[in-house]
């Protein structure tokens, strides 16, 4: 397994990717040849780097239309309607970036002949990789020890998600009066007081990490039996930290406060503050400027439309409880809340105006808070900031919600990326386990990713309300 910010990535996820990206470099390669025979690898010193080019835009334009999420394109019809998509955006992206850059330019007709070959090739790829991923092969072998509702949170992910790399090969609960025996359709089930046995057991299955899960670790943790199996290669791990790496959130209503205690991560140093500070300002700055005209425009377009201000300001919770107003262009008609009082924005809101619809979906009503981040009342990534109206609900209804407070709150985080909007109680309590998660592992590598999931986001247009 690869971690990457405190979450698993099977490694043959990444043989997948590097797989598909040399097919798209022979299709490009291969198309050269055909059309121009291998005198051209000889007259052209640039021509690789010029076909790596072609690889690097083609998977860019994948990933950016969901091609490496394999619930998505599970049919075999939305893969091809989405792999032409993403051709067709790569296609254009090149033509761009020749028009800048004509030295870059490997010959006319190359690309049109590649595709042929790339559309053939990572059908072929992706066939396969599925039969791999169906027949559960390079799987990770797992025990589920213990019946805690955090085993069965696990239990939900990874039957949910064909590539998370895990099988349950055993579940082994603790023997109650409530449970006599797991859940049907595991290969095997063991409930002894002492867990007897228990590594012989394991050892004998060629089991290679087992996930700690009890409702009640006090009397029943069986010490010697896993202690054995840790000294015999076994990977004993904590089914908190678990799910936490296999998910990329924590699990707020069944977590245990000593494990928040205990755990690692929640890292604060001066020098990462100064350096996340550092870039807040920078960026800030410098899109300021650059969204100057769309700044003016959509001024003029709210203005246009329907009576009241150009700028809609909200009172909202920041780091440390500290209130602060929350600037955005206006969306909804003037005084939306007259009539409601607060209330979670609904999905096609008939308070949300025509052009509040447009910047909305784009998310262009969301830059004036670039001035707060500019102020220092908010960051760039970051929990969303929510409203004291909620909030005082939220505190008394959603475990650990005032840790969301430790840091500033952001004009997009890993909730927004990884959940989108919520507009209830549960929507809340889901994006705090997001949230938590963020807290806990934050650094500005992650910050980047999450710049780059929201750039994704923002231009399919996915989320808005």
């Amino acid at each position: 397994m690869l971690r990457f910010f405190k979450k698993y990535y099977p490694i043959r996820n990444l043989f997948f990717v590097a797989g598909e990206g040399i097919f798209i470099f022979l299709s490009a390669l291969a198309a050269v040849l055909i059309i121009f025979g291998r005198s051209e690898l000889i007259l052209d010193d640039w021509l690789l780097l010029k076909v790596f080019l072609i690889t690097i835009v083609c998977q860019v334009c994948l990933y950016y239309n969901d091609l490496y999420d394999l619930r998505i394109t599970e049919s075999y019809n939305e893969l091809g309607v989405r792999l032409l998509q993403a051709l067709g955006f790569a296609a254009i992206l090149l033509a761009f970036v020749y028009m800048l850059f004509p030295q870059v330019i490997i010959a006319t007709g190359t690309f049109i002949v590649s595709i042929c070959f790339v559309m053939f090739l990572i059908v072929s790829w992706r066939f396969l990789y599925s039969i791999i991923l169906n027949r559960g092969i390079f799987n990770q072998k797992i025990v589920l020890l213990g019946s805690g509702q955090v085993v069965k949170d696990i239990k939900t992910e990874i039957q949910s998600k064909k590539d998370c790399g895990y099988s349950i090969e055993l579940e082994v609960p603790e023997k109650t009066e409530e449970d006599n025996s797991a859940d049907p359709g595991v290969m095997a089930t063991m409930g002894q007081n002492q867990f007897e046995g228990l590594s012989e057991m394991l050892l004998g299955h060629k089991i290679e990490k087992v996930v700690v899960g009890f409702r009640e670790k006090r009397h029943i943790l069986p010490t010697r039996e896993l202690l054995r199996c840790r000294v015999e290669g076994i990977d004993i791990i904590d089914g908190y930290d678990f799910y936490e790496n296999l998910t990329g959130k924590l699990t707020v209503a069944a977590l245990n406060p000593s494990w928040l205690i205990f755990s690692g991560g929640f890292q604060k140093s001066r020098a990462r503050r100064i350096l996340k500070r550092s870039t807040d300002l920078i960026l800030s700055v410098v899109m300021l400027i650059f969204c100057m005209p769309v700044f003016f425009i959509t001024a003029v377009l709210i203005k246009f439309e329907s009576k009241g201000p150009i700028f809609f300001s909200q009172e909202r919770v920041g780091e440390k409880g500290r209130t602060y107003l929350v600037h955005k262009f206006r969306s909804m008609v003037a005084d939306a809340e007259k009539q409601s009082g607060p209330v979670w924005a609904q999905t096609d809101d008939e308070r949300v105006t025509r052009v509040g619809r447009f910047i909305r979906q784009w998310r262009i009503d969301e830059l004036p808070q670039l001035w707060n981040v500019l102020k220092g009342e908010m960051s760039f990534v970051g929990p969303r900031p929510e409203r004291k109206f909620f909030v005082e609900k939220l505190e008394e209804i959603l475990p650990f919600y005032t840790i969301r407070f430790t840091v500033k709150p952001g004009i997009t985080g890993w909730a927004q990326v990884s959940y989108g909007y919520g507009a209830s109680v549960e929507d809340a309590l889901e994006k705090l386990n997001y949230d938590l998660f963020y807290i806990k592992n934050m650094s500005v590598p992650m910050d980047l990713m999450i710049v780059l999931q929201t750039i994704k986001i923002v231009l399919f247009s996915k989320g808005a309300r």
